[in-house]
């Protein structure tokens, strides 16, 4: 009973932070390009994470870390690009609704890779769900001409990578630590990121004589800090303590959070839209039920 009101508490938590994330990287777009956002994100998310959890590494099996390398590139590092490469030409709201396919895909790919069976009613969730993204993007086209809706292909591969992620903690990864796979996760990843970032030409003087990379920087701690480092051992503990599936709706109570701060924010969002969002939606609460 403890343990199934606390698999809640994480949800919300997560759901907030989450949420919260979207306009962080919106905002930190203003002073940086999308790939320097994306290595720096997982160069000081890596530097919290080795300094909270070093020593949980030791406790990585051998055998575990090819699963580790999979898991960290597959959950952290390329989306961590896409999204904000995503972000240049969509709203930050209008991608926190699209995330919301990682319920469906989690569903889609325990299917196909791992041979976990589907019910009809998770079938017709992913089917309804899919037809709600197609109206959410084909809207966003007509409501913003000026943005190219192409990119949310970039946050629907995302949810792809993030349901593969949710199938291989909980297939290979039960028994670690949620904070030993975190730090594990960025040991890999945190060499290329800062690969990427030197390429970027962040260290340029042009970078630094930008008035608004400070702010930018900033928002990227914050992303880096809360939307990164501790939602994921949040995140991986609630994947331990739950089911993939349900550890995956956390993207019921995200994209509310993400639409408030959209709103706040002057972005434009139509009724057909939100509409469209509740399609999604639906489709991801019938994708929950077994029966």
């Amino acid at each position: 009973m403890l343990q199934n009101n606390i698999k809640w508490v994480y949800l919300i938590a997560l759901s907030v932070i989450w949420g919260t994330s979207f306009i962080l990287i919106k905002k930190a777009l203003i002073g940086l390009n999308p790939y320097q956002l994306g290595a720096l994100r997982t160069i000081i998310t890596g530097l919290f994470l080795f300094i909270a959890g070093y020593k949980t590494v030791k406790t990585i099996k051998r055998t575990d870390w090819k699963w580790l390398a999979v898991s960290g590139f597959c959950g952290s590092f390329i989306p961590a690009f896409f999204f904000a490469i995503a972000e240049t030409e969509i709203d930050s709201a209008v991608a926190s609704v699209l995330n919301s396919l990682v319920p469906l895909n989690t569903i889609l790919f325990g299917f196909a890779v791992f041979k976990i069976a589907s019910t009809k009613r998770q079938v017709l969730g992913v089917i309804i769900g899919f037809i709600g993204t197609a109206i959410l993007i084909l809207q966003g086209a007509s409501l913003n001409p000026d943005q190219n809706y192409m990119y949310a292909g970039y946050i629907i591969a995302s949810t792809f990578m993030y349901a593969a992620n949710v199938n291989i903690i909980k297939r290979y990864l039960q028994d670690v630590k949620p904070l030993a796979i975190a730090t594990g996760n960025y040991v890999v990843i945190f060499i290329p990121a800062l690969i990427v970032l030197l390429f970027t030409g962040f260290f340029s003087e042009a970078t630094f004589n930008n008035s608004e990379i400070g702010m930018s920087i900033v928002y990227v701690v914050i992303l880096s800090l809360f939307g990164t480092a501790l939602a994921k051992v949040f995140y991986f503990k609630l994947v331990q303590i739950s089911t993939p599936v349900f550890a995956s709706s956390v993207t019921y109570i995200m994209p509310l959070v993400a639409l408030g701060w959209g709103v706040l924010d002057g972005e434009g969002f139509s009724l057909l839209q939100g509409f469209a969002a509740a399609i999604v939606l639906l489709g991801v609460y019938l994708s929950q039920k077994r029966i």
